[in-house]
Formats: structure tokens, C-alpha cells, sequence
């Protein structure tokens, strides 16, 4: 068996690590064990916070919508109730959107709800 040695790859897989530690601070940027240990706690906050983010967008829409049904004398929850039983299938992204962009619609479509 001929020897094998292993810096080439072991530089490579330590380049790989300071690489994607690009634009942290102090020490972690550049010393290895630092990067490494910073780039665990990263990847974990990261998968954790791709699933949060949609929860706080849901919550913000829901703040945008009713704050304009208030505005025209419904709360969220009756209107979503109402929305529910007209059949009406808008998903609250589209609503929260059509507040900013559209209020005009939106009244419209509250108006709708309040006559059915």
C-alpha cells in the first residue's frame, strides 16, 4: 500500500468552511473551529427561521386586513366568517395586498360580505 496524504483535501474542506463564513465577526470569519462552530448555529437558525417567516407574514396580513375592516365597520373574524360562507375563496396574502395596492376593491369586497 502506498501512502496517502491528505493536506490537499483537508486544506480544500477547510477553505470550503471559511468561504461560506464569509461576513461574520472577529474570529469566526477565519479561524476554522470558529467558522465551523459559527456555521452550525447559522444553518440550524436558518431552516428554523424559513418556517417562522411564514408564520410572521400570515400575522401581518391578518393586521393589514383588519385594520382596514375596522376602518369600514367589521371586525377580521366576522369578515373572514363571512368570506367563508359567501364562498368566496381569496387567501389573505391577495386580501393583504389588495389593501395596499387596491383599497378600493377591498371595500368592495367588504361591502359584498356585509349584503350576503
Amino acid at each position: 500500500m502506498t501512502r496517502v496524504k491528505r493536506g490537499v483535501q483537508k486544506r480544500k474542506r477547510k477553505k470550503k468552511i471559511i468561504k461560506q463564513a464569509k461576513g461574520f465577526k472577529w474570529g469566526r470569519k477565519s479561524k476554522y473551529r470558529l467558522a465551523k462552530e459559527a456555521l452550525k448555529h447559522a444553518w440550524t437558525y436558518s431552516y428554523r427561521d424559513r418556517r417562522n417567516k411564514k408564520r410572521s407574514f400570515r400575522r401581518l396580513w391578518q393586521i393589514q386586513i383588519n385594520a382596514m375592516c375596522r376602518e369600514n365597520g367589521i371586525s377580521y373574524s366576522r369578515f373572514i366568517n363571512a368570506l367563508k360562507k359567501n364562498e368566496i375563496i381569496i387567501d389573505r396574502k391577495i386580501l393583504a395586498q389588495l389593501v395596499q395596492d387596491h383599497p378600493d376593491i377591498f371595500v368592495k369586497i367588504i361591502d359584498e360580505v356585509k349584503k350576503g
